[in-house]
């Protein structure tokens, strides 16, 4: 078992970990003067800090002839292109990867082997990056840091999707109601609305969650399981570090999200959202037995209980 334990093995670890193109983390000591204005990554070529560029303009000059599949960089769609040539296939499943490194990696799905251990707290992980992204949790290291507004991250995936709050960009669109998220992951927790699934599954009883935190809540009331959040103010719990930032707004005291129909203010976005449903006609949420539309999500829930007894009823 391999644990992250020096330093000098820490931050070789977080070069690898913080790259999606080892061509632009050669290991060597050569200057890296050519710095990226959004994410703070350095390079040492001018060249390399253009490609590198592109990602955040979105601009995917590099078209695949066999899928249309569009990249930023010359050496990303050369990557791509090892997928559809088969040059590093599974043996087990068939599955193709992009190069050696990312096969060696898939092949650990199938045995099962996490050679990597956080030092703080033996949480074991199948890559290195993995890890390396975990202990910024307990360090609090976020490097990544927004231009515009100074919001730190400790990715840089993260930081690209927080660039669209700036840009207005929201590339993932809804295909039952067609509104637009600014992250995939948005786009899958809305669907969930549409569909009724509930990916999270408690391994101790049978009840499923459509929401981790659900499933974070479920287990430690229930089950006895994980650790409680407690507020140092007021000592109320949480099962989620996010509803936890939530709550500690409300002891500031700061109402920062105003609406711009009445003026109203808010503590966080996410009251901001819901509120506004006031002065739209906008119906987000749909019943899947009748394709019934409702503003607020907790009216469809009601509504499908009560839908769902008058089919069972109709069909007995």
């Amino acid at each position: 078992m391999l644990r992250c334990a020096c330093v000098g093995s820490y931050n070789k670890a977080k070069s690898e970990a913080d790259s999606d193109d080892i061509s632009e983390h050669p290991r060597d000591d050569k200057p890296r003067r050519y710095l990226c204005t959004v994410c703070n990554k350095r390079f040492t070529q001018r060249g390399s800090l253009n490609e590198h560029r592109k990602r955040h303009t979105g601009e995917n000059v590099y078209s695949c002839t066999l899928c249309e599949k569009r990249f930023s960089s010359s050496n990303s769609l050369c990557r791509h292109m090892n997928i559809h040539t088969g040059k590093y296939k599974c043996t087990e499943c068939g599955r193709c990867c992009t190069n050696s490194k990312d096969l060696a990696v898939h092949r650990r799905s199938h045995s099962g082997e996490k050679p990597f251990e956080c030092t703080v707290c033996s949480k074991q992980f199948t890559t290195l990056r993995e890890l390396v992204l975990h202990s910024r949790i307990h360090s609090g290291e976020k490097p990544y840091k927004c231009h515009v507004c100074e919001k730190a991250f400790n990715q840089s995936s993260h930081l690209h999707t927080h660039m669209r709050v700036h840009t207005g960009d929201k590339p993932y669109d809804c295909p039952y109601c067609g509104k637009l998220f600014k992250s995939n992951t948005e786009l899958k927790r809305h669907v969930r609305i549409h569909t009724g699934a509930k990916p999270y599954s408690c391994r101790h009883c049978s009840q499923r969650f459509t929401q981790l935190n659900q499933l974070k809540t479920h287990l430690l009331k229930s089950h006895n399981e994980g650790t409680w959040l407690a507020c140092n103010i007021c000592e109320k719990k949480f099962s989620d570090s996010g509803q936890l930032k939530q709550h500690l707004l409300r002891h500031e005291g700061v109402k920062s999200y105003v609406c711009s129909q009445c003026a109203k203010c808010f503590y966080t976005m996410h009251e901001l959202k819901r509120h506004q449903l006031v002065h739209s006609d906008y119906k987000q949420f749909c019943c899947g037995l009748c394709s019934k539309y409702f503003k607020r999500k907790h009216y469809v829930v009601r509504h499908f209980k009560r839908c769902s007894k008058k089919l069972s009823f109709s069909n007995n």
